[in-house]
């Protein structure tokens, strides 16, 4: 049976990742405390009234240092812990204005001086800044990454394509025909609704933030396109954990 070998979010779009046991989900909603917040560059137009497509903020796309960060959430005081091989720790709180200044320092020597740079954090707590212009979960198949990894000859990490849930025991890109199709993950209820295209970002190593793969080539020499896994709607809310099967409905 496919069954759910890892949960992960992504608390500050585009920089860092952190691995969960068990998640709650509500219908309609994306996972919670996924990109809660994102960080505007300067020549952003979001203000964080309302979702905002990846142009307007610092990403890895355009800032492949920036896969290498971790992150852990302190739910408790809404504070953050990024975790970056070529920096010390850094802790703070997104949402307090007189932190900012020393989370731009932080991150500054990981953005390209030819980019727009980090600018101000925007908050949208409601649906998060998803990569989807919908709020989404976005699931991932082990045995998909498998077939790209042999076909691209090397060992290719899942943080790579930052995503919510992954699967083992499918067939290589059976996920792909699941638009439209219902499943459950424990009590959840997920409806597929849209192939995710990739971008650059997963030409990065999330273990040197180096660019090392061609991802991308790999996807269209292999499947004629640029797809990696699927949007998912929650449309029946509930909680799945670790090691919850997957089942079609």
């Amino acid at each position: 049976m496919p069954r759910v070998t890892d949960i992960l979010r992504h608390p500050l779009k585009s920089h860092g990742r952190e691995a969960l046991q068990r998640v709650t989900l509500s219908q309609g909603a994306a996972m919670p405390w996924d990109r809660h917040w994102a960080v505007a560059h300067e020549a952003s137009k979001a203000d964080g009234r309302e979702w905002a497509t990846c142009a307007n903020f610092s990403r890895v796309s355009k800032a492949p240092l920036l896969m290498a960060i971790t992150a852990r959430l302190n739910e408790a005081d809404e504070s953050l812990t990024l975790s970056h091989p070529n920096h010390k720790d850094f802790t703070f709180q997104p949402d307090d204005e007189r932190q900012l200044s020393g989370f731009l320092a932080w991150v500054k020597p990981l953005m390209p001086a030819d980019r727009a740079q980090s600018a101000r954090i925007l908050r949208l707590p409601e649906r998060g800044f998803t990569d989807s212009d919908f709020p989404s979960i976005s699931i991932n198949s082990h045995a998909s990454l498998r077939a790209l990894s042999e076909h691209i000859g090397q060992p290719l990490s899942q943080h790579r394509w930052r995503g919510n849930l992954w699967i083992d025991g499918l067939d290589p890109w059976v996920e792909h025909s699941w638009l439209e199709q219902n499943f459950r993950i424990g009590s959840v209820v997920f409806e597929g609704v849209e192939p995710i295209e990739r971008c650059m970002a997963t030409t990065a190593n999330p273990d040197t933030g180096l660019r090392d793969a061609d991802t991308l080539s790999a996807l269209n020499a292999l499947c004629g396109h640029q797809d990696f896994g699927l949007y998912a709607r929650v449309i029946e809310p509930g909680t799945l954990s670790l090691d919850d099967t997957l089942e079609l409905l």
